[in-house]
Parts: structure tokens; sequence; C-alpha cells
């Protein structure tokens, strides 16, 4: 897959999706379809309200190995490589007789119905893939479950690192902030399923430095496809929040100024917080309708939008008021559908919320 032979124009590339509900879904073989009702009343008019159609982008399935189960998601804010801006990254769980935790691969599909996947690597390195963040040099990082290992893939789909020399405990959910702080240049945070802990690997110009910053996160050690540990890893730089779904509690916690917190800084309990950056960790939301949920993406406003994968419903939560802003059922099959999601939009009549579908091998998007 070269750039060269595809447009990097990412308006282009949202008005062709926002054309194809209406005049070329069926000319791909693609139907819109709409989304179900709120499960129960919004505490108030969320921008999922305003978002009443699903497409599919594309089959995630690796064109060479047959691996399923797609759990990362994330979008590709540059051209770089293999990679152009607005491209889906996406990285598969399970192998090709979909056997849990034991998928290598990473896709790449453009953000418009009809989209094909194109292999950007496949590696045993990265066996068990469970969530992947983008650098701003679009390089992949990822959380690798099975392989214990959190590696770094270049946009031309080149093994770089596996960062191996951290001992990492399930590496689970991979968030990127480009916020300088007082410990490096940027950082990625990463969560553990084994010990329930947030790492923060520093971008220091010397190298990468590893800082445990929150410990005793509520984990359920369950096995592959039914594991419950912190997740969907979200940061938003415009407030500088690490946002954090406590999978196994039913929550949504947030950390401010997260490049602050210092090496075990932040003890998460099941009624609060302790630790020295204590007053830097909040519970935003808990309970109902949240039901083990796994992913989540920020959206324009400033809610964040949560995936349950007990019954695939999709949570609007506003970390402002601590209410929930909406509710929407993404997919009525069998439960645990929902995993990675990100979304894009400057306004709710320009958001498109991408989410992967484990029922179907896709990834599909909610929009207007």
């Amino acid at each position: 897959m070269s750039p060269s032979c595809r447009t990097l124009d990412v308006t282009l590339l949202t008005a062709a999706l926002l054309a194809g509900l209406e005049t070329g879904a069926q000319a791909a073989n693609l139907p819109g379809r709409q989304a179900q009702g709120p499960h129960r009343s919004a505490a108030g008019g969320g921008v999922i309200d305003h978002l009443k159609h699903i497409a599919t982008i594309g089959s995630t399935v690796d064109p060479l190995n047959g691996d399923v189960n797609p759990y990362g998601l994330a979008i590709a804010t540059g051209s770089s490589g293999n990679i152009v801006a607005g491209d889906l990254v996406v990285c598969n769980f399970n192998d090709s007789f979909n056997i849990q935790g034991l998928g290598t691969s990473i896709e790449v599909l453009a953000p418009v119905p009809g989209s094909s996947p194109v292999r950007l690597i496949a590696d045993p390195r990265l066996t068990g893939c469970a969530a992947l963040a983008m650098d701003s040099g679009d390089a992949p990082w990822i959380a690798a479950y099975t392989s214990n290992l959190n590696p770094i893939v270049s946009s031309s789909g080149v093994f770089l690192t596996s960062l191996g020399t951290y001992p990492w405990t399930e590496p689970w959910g991979q968030t990127f902030s480009p916020t300088p702080g007082p410990y490096g240049a940027g950082a990625f945070y990463e969560s553990n399923a084994d010990d329930g802990s947030i790492v923060r690997i520093d971008l220091a110009s010397n190298g990468f430095t590893y800082e445990k910053i929150v410990t005793g996160f509520s984990v359920n050690h369950g096995v592959p496809g039914a594991i419950l540990a912190p997740s969907g890893l979200t940061y938003d730089a415009v407030n500088d929040i690490l946002y954090v779904v406590d999978s196994n509690a039913n929550r949504l916690v947030a950390f401010s100024k997260p490049g602050t917190i210092p090496q075990g800084g932040v003890t998460a309990g099941p009624s609060g917080f302790s630790g020295p950056a204590a007053a830097q960790a909040r519970v935003v939301y808990a309970g109902a309708p949240l039901a083990a949920p796994i992913s989540a993406a920020l959206l324009y406003d400033g809610d964040v939008v949560v995936g349950n994968t007990a019954n695939n419903r999709l949570i609007e939560i506003s970390p402002t008021t601590g209410k929930v802003d909406g509710d929407r059922n993404l997919d009525t099959h069998a439960k645990g559908a929902l995993f990675g999601i990100a979304a894009t939009g400057s306004s709710a009549q320009s958001t498109l919320i991408y989410f992967n579908d484990d029922n179907t091998n896709t990834v599909d998007v909610l929009m207007q």
C-alpha cells in the first residue's frame, strides 16, 4: 500500500463517507442501518443522540493469515510510510481458528465504506494485541497481552522494538499523550490486566523511562475473551486528563495532569483513591448503564463514549456533570461485540464514531 495511490485529503474522505449513506452505500453493498433507540432516557442531549445511522467500513480479517476478532483501533493523524492521514489502524486479537489471544496482525483501512484491510505487519511478538495507539509519526504502539510485550512498529510495518526490558504484566490498554511533562516530552500510558496497574512510558530525550504511576485497579484474572481490567485508556489533550475504563468495577475514572503523577502516586480502591497524588484522581461515573465496559473514545465536546461488552451499548458520559448524556445499542446480536472505539469531528453533525464489531469482524461507524 503506497500513499501515492490514495488521497491524503481527510476532508474528502469524510465527505465520501457522509455521501456513502445517501447515495453510495447501496452501490457498495453496504447499506446503512438505523442504530437502536435509547435504552433509557438520557440525562442530557448528548452527541450520540444526533447520530442515527451505522455503516460498515470494511472487514478486519487479515487477508494473508485470516486473523480475526479486532480489538485495538486508532485513527492516523498524519501520513507516513504505509499509513495515510485518516486511516483506521486495527489489530486482531484472535487467530484464523478464532482462538482467543493468538492473533498477530495489524490492518489498515481507509475510512470509507467498502474498504478492504491491508496488512501493516504480522509478528509473533504482537500476539494478543489488545489495544494500540499511534505516536506523532504514525508508529503504532501495541499492548500485546499474550506475548506480554509492548512493541513499537513503524508506519511502514517494520518491527522496531518490543520494549521487553520492562516487566509487563499482561498489557491491556494503550493511549498516547503528546503533552510535555516533568518526566518527558510526552508519554504513552499502558494498563495491565494482571495487576491492575497503569504505567507511564516517558519519551525522554535519552530514551524511554518507565514509571508505574497507578496501582490497585480491580481485575478479574479472566481468560482471553473474558478479561475485565483497566482498559479503554483515552487522553484529553485540551484539559490534560487521562481517562481509564475501570471495567471490573463498571466505572470511568479520570486522572488530571497524568504527566506529573510520580511513581506509585495513586492507589485505586473500590471506594476512593490514596497515595501522594490521590487528589489528581476521581471517579467520573460509576454503575448502570455501564456493564462490563472495555473501550472508550473522546468526543469533540469533552464527553467520553464508553463501549459495554455485556450488552453492546455505547454510553456517553459528561465528565463535567458526571451524568449519562446518551445510551445507544450498536449491535443487537451476541454480547461482547464492542472493543476498540475512535472518534473524529468538531460538531455533533460532523462526528464519526468508529468501532470494532467482533460479531462481524468489521470496523463500523456511527454517524448522522
